[in-house]
């Protein structure tokens, strides 16, 4: 009885501390000390397995390989489009690039002879749509967008008009013209002739994680790598043309270059937040806008299926990693499906930041999940791509419920079915076998669209074979 008093003493002592701390903090709301920060980081163009804790052999990624250890790794991550600048729209809104009509990179291809007509959307981000920065900016954080933004612009204004008191790179165009400087990118201060980009981006955030070292922070660290031009660090590139290839189907030497000055990024903003003692207080979220290019066999996505442009696997699904202090199990797995819109309601819940009950978020946050729960409350996760794309898509949506995807195309209203779990790589087309798992994922699909309002394409009468 004496020990089992000593126990519970102890735990009300325990209790009191907790108490105690918990009115300091809704004493002193304001101080950086007590709200968490939080960098996402958005990478162009990342394959899924592009990483060494997400397969490469080729590709070195020493820092992400950290980050997962220390955090939690999604095997199912996905984009919300195959394509970026819908991707872009859907982290910062919360919202379905179907609903937000933002389906395209914009400006898009602009193809007009092809059997169905693109309906219009929007090649640009409404004023009207309340991003995460502007929820976060109204909780007392400094918000800083570094790198590529690709939403379009409003009365000359790109990131600064969206709730982000800095803009360091970020314009209309989707690609740097050079990732050496002089990089030619007018929203980004020219650097020593050589400087490159990916390390000024790095150099950019831990700048401003010193310069708001005491206040909360969040930044949105976009980076133009990995996409094209590819163009790698010399030294790195002579590295990786040394490096025996014969057990990877990754073998792009440049590419690989660039993979791992994006990897190094990493690892020069984790030593700032460690030697500012902010490390245990600033959560990290790292995923891509996309699946890898497979084009001119800049990557290898093995064994998903093709790549960007694509309505498959390789088209969308992306890498995921997550480290919130004091939440994620260091080394967790999860092979629950999350998606980019996920992202926003996460970091409000990172951030003890209210939703505002004006604007529709689609995402759910992965706290649960990030807890070290097992499922989220949801159905489905959802696409709609009502564009062609030279990486291989047509007009398409597509839906995954559980262990199924099911792709609806609009050339023909054919669809295609696939048991993800026993073939990820989407080789055996199951619709005909299971006619009722069809009809009730292109119900539910459709039914999804409806709610969304999303834009189809028709025919076109100036298709020309």
């Amino acid at each position: 009885m004496e020990r089992v008093g000593v126990v519970e003493w102890g735990m009300r002592r325990l209790w009191l501390v907790r108490w105690f701390l918990a009115v300091l903090l809704m004493a002193f709301p304001g101080r950086a000390a007590e709200r968490m920060n939080v960098i996402v980081i958005l990478v162009d163009d990342l394959g899924w397995t592009d990483l060494s804790c997400y397969g490469s052999t080729f590709y070195e990624t020493p820092n992400l390989d950290r980050l997962a250890k220390e955090g939690m790794r999604f095997t199912d991550g996905y984009s919300a489009c195959t394509v970026c600048s819908p991707t872009r729209a859907s982290l910062l809104t919360g919202q379905y690039p179907a609903r937000l009509h933002i389906t395209d990179w914009i400006p898009g291809e602009g193809r007009t002879k092809e059997r169905l007509r693109i309906p219009e959307w929007r090649k640009f981000l409404p004023a009207e749509e309340i991003t995460i920065a502007e929820r976060l900016k109204k909780q007392g954080y400094a918000t800083a967008s570094i790198g590529k933004w690709h939403l379009g612009r409003i009365d000359g204004k790109y990131a600064e008009a969206h709730g982000f008191d800095q803009n360091i790179g970020g314009y209309d165009r989707g690609q740097p013209p050079s990732f050496h400087a002089p990089y030619q990118i007018p929203t980004l201060e020219e650097g020593p002739e050589g400087e490159y980009l990916t390390d000024r981006e790095a150099k950019e955030a831990v700048k401003y994680i010193e310069t708001h070292r005491d206040q909360p922070f969040f930044i949105y660290l976009p980076h133009y790598a990995v996409h094209t031009p590819i163009q790698g660090k010399a030294n790195l590139t002579n590295k990786y043309q040394g490096k025996d290839k014969s057990s990877s189907k990754q073998r792009n030497a440049a590419y690989a270059a660039m993979i791992e000055s994006m990897d190094d990024a990493l690892g020069t903003i984790v030593a700032a937040l460690e030697r500012l003692e902010l490390d245990e207080r600033t959560a990290i979220v790292f995923t891509g806008d996309n699946g890898g290019l497979v084009l001119r066999q800049i990557t290898d996505n093995s064994p998903l299926r093709v790549g960007k442009g694509s309505a498959y696997e390789g088209g969308v699904r992306v890498p995921l990693i997550v480290k919130w202090p004091g939440v994620t199990q260091p080394g967790s797995v999860c092979p629950v499906p999350a998606i980019t819109p996920d992202i926003y309601p996460t970091v409000l819940e990172m951030t003890g930041s209210p939703r505002d009950g004006r604007a529709v978020i689609d995402g759910k946050s992965l706290g649960p999940v990030l807890r070290g729960g097992q499922t989220l409350e949801r159905e489905a996760i959802y696409w709609h791509y009502p564009h062609y794309h030279s990486g291989g898509a047509t007009p398409y949506s597509a839906i995954r419920k559980g262990d199924w995807k099911l792709i609806h195309f609009f050339e023909g209203d054919r669809v295609e079915l696939y048991d993800l779990k026993n073939d990820i790589s989407e080789s055996k087309d199951l619709s005909v076998e299971q006619p009722e798992k069809v009809a009730e994922m292109k119900q539910q699909l459709t039914a999804w669209r409806t709610s969304v309002k999303a834009q189809l394409p028709t025919p076109n009468p100036d298709y020309k074979p």
